[in-house]
């Protein structure tokens, strides 16, 4: 069974990124991209792992040379019925495994935003990141998302009531750490898994990673029932804390920016 295929065809992706909860992250992460583009010139960036095309159809209106890559093909027909009359956006069925369509230093920034969830073995991780680096020019960004362990175990095992199905069916180390196959979707991680990967690449450095939604998703009824101004005033304050090095392990997704020397 394709368990990815399965899911992203039945789970409304637009409806999250619509709700004022799922706009936290969107908006979040449209800031730092924006910081690492700049905004005096087009930009050649490429989208692994695109979904129904958010960021990648946004940053194409604001004229910039797009490669949205998606590997569901539910999601990217999605995306391909909304980019009609969109001239600067290319979009690829494939995995973030293999990217040998795309040569080497393509692009000034590459985004992969979602591939991470779903790759459950140390090679693999491996094979994501080596690949977006290899396809991104020097000085340029890699900007990678990450689903953090203990948002899903605050929320998940404890809140939703699920630990002990958890501990019963072996999906959590002695330590607490999310023990994730295929069919169980998400992969969890903890912010030294996140550094113990990078310190495989020698031609990488962090410039900063960030809390994308920190607390966002653990009050989510709270900010979808908040009118536009007090929302406002939420944006702003997770903003102010989003770099906080002591929020990064408790976000429910992280954004890891690269720079490839």
């Amino acid at each position: 069974m394709n368990y990815l295929e399965n899911y992203y065809a039945n789970y409304d992706e637009e409806g999250r990124l619509s709700s004022k909860h799922g706009q936290v992250e969107f908006l979040t992460t449209m800031k730092y991209i924006h910081e690492f583009i700049g905004n005096t010139e087009k930009k050649k960036i490429l989208e692994v792992g695109a979904g129904t095309g958010r960021y990648s159809i946004a940053l194409a209106k604001e004229g910039h040379d797009v490669d949205a890559l998606e590997y569901t093909k539910h999601n990217l027909e999605i995306m391909n019925a909304k980019i009609t009359g969109i001239s600067n956006i290319k979009t690829h069925h494939g995995t973030a495994l293999d990217l040998s369509r795309f040569e080497d230093e393509s692009f000034d920034i590459t985004l992969v935003l979602g591939p991470m969830y779903h790759m459950y073995t140390k090679e693999d991780k491996q094979k994501v990141l080596a690949e977006a680096i290899r396809v991104t020019k020097r000085q340029g960004h890699i900007l990678v998302a990450y689903c953090m362990n203990e948002a899903t175990m605050i929320q998940y095992t404890f809140k939703a009531g699920k630990i002990w199905d958890c501990i019963n069916n072996h999906m959590l180390t002695e330590d607490f750490r999310c023990i994730s196959e295929e069919k169980d979707l998400f992969e969890m991680v903890r912010l030294e898994d996140i550094d113990e990967l990078n310190a495989h690449f020698s031609n990488i450095k962090r410039i900063k990673i960030i809390a994308a939604d920190g607390a966002t998703n653990y009050m989510r009824e709270c900010i979808d029932a908040m009118d536009d101004a007090t929302f406002d005033v939420w944006i702003k304050y997770h903003l102010s804390i989003c770099e906080r090095m002591d929020l990064i392990g408790a976000t429910n997704h992280s954004l890891d920016i690269l720079e490839k020397n």
